[in-house]
């Protein structure tokens, strides 16, 4: 249990330059300085909103034999009504899922949606709106590099832990559960372990800038290089999990295509999709009869001539396919954009109504 003091024996706490300690005329009175102030503001406004997630997974073991295990990890509350924040490797496969708050009480969740993919997962509890403390959501279009932050979380189970550290860089990329990339992640150096994630990245005025999701390490123990998904990711796929239950992404009708040094080629179009219908071509397959002896043969290839090379979307440069793929699934399904594409020798913009995957 943790023991509270009274709010009258708190100090009042006011921010000075780094340097210039705080002191008061009450006898034993602390000394904080700015920085330390900052890191104690950032706690006292935020810890209620972190929470502990404990889940049980049942998997087969030899012989047969079903094996329970236990895992654990944080999350953040989103909202009044229950809904909480946390990683979808948190929660996978989890037959049982119970989240306890700050003040030790504890409650069964149920999944709301997931999507592996940008590795987020929405959970909703039945708690009393006045245990439920929701993060407010920052902007992490404004992040720099060198930015201090501050994560919260329940490594080893330890509830309501905080490291602090700096951003270390911005835009990173690893893959997902499901191999496809998780992009414009934030590279920290915060001290992470097993159950930080799906706790809150915080920046210094206590807004949630990102969700603590991984680390690199040899060993599993934090070796100070940390990656968060950042808020602008979160807001997005959140508010679709909460209200469809799933992530719908907007899709083009490309089923594949080559990397050059010069763009995209499109090797072949899903037939009917968005890309089809606007004209967007790939390899032709050309089919010709020839004789050979008393016999007509057909021989069939593919022409790669016929097919568009995507320089740009929306008039940015393309250098990658998976560039291409993150510009598309950021737009809703229905919105038009401009791909500009070269077509045997000359440039030309096609417009494209992206359609629902």
């Amino acid at each position: 249990m943790f023991l509270e003091s009274p709010a009258s024996a708190q100090p009042v706490l006011q921010a000075l330059p780094i340097d210039q300690p705080v002191t008061s005329d009450q006898p034993g009175a602390a000394i904080y300085l700015q920085e330390e102030l900052v890191s104690m503001n950032v706690y006292d406004q935020c810890n209620r909103s972190v929470v502990h997630i404990a889940t049980k997974t049942v998997s087969l073991g030899s012989f047969s034999q079903l094996k329970l295990r236990e895992g654990s990890g944080s999350g953040s509350v989103l909202d009044q009504q229950g809904h909480l924040l946390t990683n979808y490797h948190v929660i996978e496969d989890a037959k049982k899922i119970t989240v306890s708050l700050f003040n030790g009480s504890a409650y069964p969740a149920e999944i709301v949606g997931q999507d592996p993919d940008t590795d987020i997962a929405v959970l909703k509890i039945a708690a009393p709106s006045e245990y439920l403390q929701p993060l407010v959501l920052g902007d992490s279009e404004e992040l720099r590099v060198g930015q201090r932050i501050y994560a919260i979380g329940n490594p080893f189970g330890l509830e309501r832990t905080m490291s602090t550290g700096m951003i270390s860089s911005l835009n990173r990329q690893i893959p997902s559960k499901t191999g496809r990339s998780m992009r414009a992640l934030i590279q920290l150096d915060a001290t992470l372990n097993q159950g930080n994630s799906g706790g809150p990245l915080l920046n210094t005025r206590g807004q949630q800038i990102g969700m603590n999701t991984a680390i690199i390490s040899s060993d599993g123990d934090s070796a100070g290089v940390g990656f968060a998904i950042p808020s602008s990711t979160i807001r997005r796929v959140a508010m679709q999990l909460i209200q469809h239950g799933k992530v719908i992404r907007a899709t083009i009708g490309i089923a594949r295509v080559y990397e050059t040094d010069q763009g995209l080629l499109i090797v072949d179009t899903i037939r009917g999709g968005p890309a089809d219908s606007a004209g967007l071509q790939g390899f032709q397959l050309v089919k010709q009869m020839r004789r050979q002896g008393p016999f007509q043969v057909e021989h069939s290839y593919y022409d790669l001539s016929a097919a568009d090379l995507i320089l740009a979307v929306d008039g940015k440069k393309v250098e990658n396919a998976d560039q291409f793929l993150a510009q598309i699934e950021t737009r809703t399904p229905g919105e038009t954009i401009q791909i500009t594409i070269l077509r045997s020798g000359q440039e030309m913009v096609v417009p494209v109504r992206l359609g629902n995957s």
